[in-house]
Protein backbone atom coordinates (compact mmCIF):
# COMPACT_ATOMS: atom_id res chain seq x y z
CA UNK A 1 0.00 0.00 0.00
CA UNK A 2 1.31 3.43 -0.94
CA UNK A 3 2.26 5.80 1.87
CA UNK A 4 1.76 9.57 1.94
CA UNK A 5 3.46 12.04 4.22
CA UNK A 6 2.56 15.48 5.46
CA UNK A 7 5.71 17.19 6.64
CA UNK A 8 7.03 20.43 8.09
CA UNK A 9 10.50 21.72 7.36
CA UNK A 10 12.36 24.79 8.59
CA UNK A 11 15.59 26.73 8.18
CA UNK A 12 18.17 28.39 10.44
CA UNK A 13 15.81 31.28 11.20
CA UNK A 14 12.68 29.21 11.91
CA UNK A 15 10.73 29.82 8.69
CA UNK A 16 8.19 27.00 8.33
CA UNK A 17 7.17 25.09 5.20
CA UNK A 18 4.44 22.44 5.06
CA UNK A 19 4.22 19.94 2.22
CA UNK A 20 2.93 16.53 1.16
CA UNK A 21 4.70 13.71 -0.68
CA UNK A 22 4.62 9.99 -1.35
CA UNK A 23 8.39 9.63 -0.80
CA UNK A 24 9.59 11.55 2.22
CA UNK A 25 13.30 10.73 1.91
CA UNK A 26 13.45 11.75 -1.74
CA UNK A 27 11.46 14.93 -1.14
CA UNK A 28 13.59 16.03 1.80
CA UNK A 29 16.74 15.41 -0.24
CA UNK A 30 15.28 17.55 -3.03
CA UNK A 31 14.66 20.39 -0.58
CA UNK A 32 18.11 20.05 0.95
CA UNK A 33 19.89 20.03 -2.41
CA UNK A 34 17.96 23.04 -3.71
CA UNK A 35 16.43 21.09 -6.61
CA UNK A 36 12.98 22.49 -5.89
CA UNK A 37 12.61 26.03 -7.22
CA UNK A 38 10.66 28.57 -5.23
CA UNK A 39 10.05 29.18 -1.55
CA UNK A 40 12.11 26.34 -0.08
CA UNK A 41 15.14 27.10 -2.24
CA UNK A 42 14.92 30.86 -1.68
CA UNK A 43 14.72 30.48 2.11
CA UNK A 44 17.05 27.43 2.34
CA UNK A 45 14.43 25.22 3.98
CA UNK A 46 16.48 22.08 4.74
CA UNK A 47 15.58 20.78 8.20
CA UNK A 48 12.77 18.21 8.64
CA UNK A 49 11.13 18.84 12.02
CA UNK A 50 7.77 17.04 11.73
CA UNK A 51 5.99 14.46 9.63
CA UNK A 52 3.00 12.19 9.77
CA UNK A 53 2.27 9.15 7.60
CA UNK A 54 -0.96 7.87 6.09
CA UNK A 55 -2.36 5.69 3.32
CA UNK A 56 -4.86 8.08 1.70
CA UNK A 57 -3.68 10.88 -0.62
CA UNK A 58 -6.92 12.81 -0.17
CA UNK A 59 -6.54 12.74 3.61
CA UNK A 60 -2.89 13.83 3.29
CA UNK A 61 -3.86 16.76 1.06
CA UNK A 62 -6.67 17.73 3.44
CA UNK A 63 -4.27 17.60 6.40
CA UNK A 64 -1.64 19.66 4.55
CA UNK A 65 -4.23 22.33 3.79
CA UNK A 66 -5.44 22.26 7.40
CA UNK A 67 -1.94 22.76 8.82
CA UNK A 68 -1.13 25.50 6.29
CA UNK A 69 -4.21 27.36 7.54
CA UNK A 70 -3.08 27.34 11.17
CA UNK A 71 -1.42 30.18 13.00
CA UNK A 72 2.33 29.80 13.45
CA UNK A 73 1.87 29.17 17.19
CA UNK A 74 -0.31 26.12 16.51
CA UNK A 75 2.23 24.73 14.01
CA UNK A 76 4.98 25.19 16.60
CA UNK A 77 2.88 23.36 19.20
CA UNK A 78 2.39 20.47 16.76
CA UNK A 79 6.13 20.24 16.06
CA UNK A 80 7.05 20.46 19.74
CA UNK A 81 4.50 17.78 20.70
CA UNK A 82 6.75 15.19 19.02
CA UNK A 83 10.05 17.03 18.53
CA UNK A 84 10.56 19.48 21.40
CA UNK A 85 14.22 20.12 20.52
CA UNK A 86 13.49 20.73 16.82
CA UNK A 87 16.00 18.07 15.81
CA UNK A 88 16.42 17.38 12.10
CA UNK A 89 14.52 14.11 11.76
CA UNK A 90 16.16 13.38 8.42
CA UNK A 91 19.65 13.15 9.93
CA UNK A 92 18.88 9.54 10.83
CA UNK A 93 18.67 8.56 7.17
CA UNK A 94 20.40 11.28 5.12
CA UNK A 95 24.01 12.42 5.11
CA UNK A 96 23.75 16.19 5.36
CA UNK A 97 26.40 18.83 4.81
CA UNK A 98 27.14 20.95 7.89
CA UNK A 99 24.59 23.72 8.52
CA UNK A 100 25.53 27.15 7.25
Amino acid sequence: MKKYYVYIMTNFSGTLYTGVTNNLERRVQEHQSGKIQGFTKKYKITKLVYFEEGNDINEALRREKEIKGWLRSKKIALIESVNPDWKDLSKEWIDLPPEI
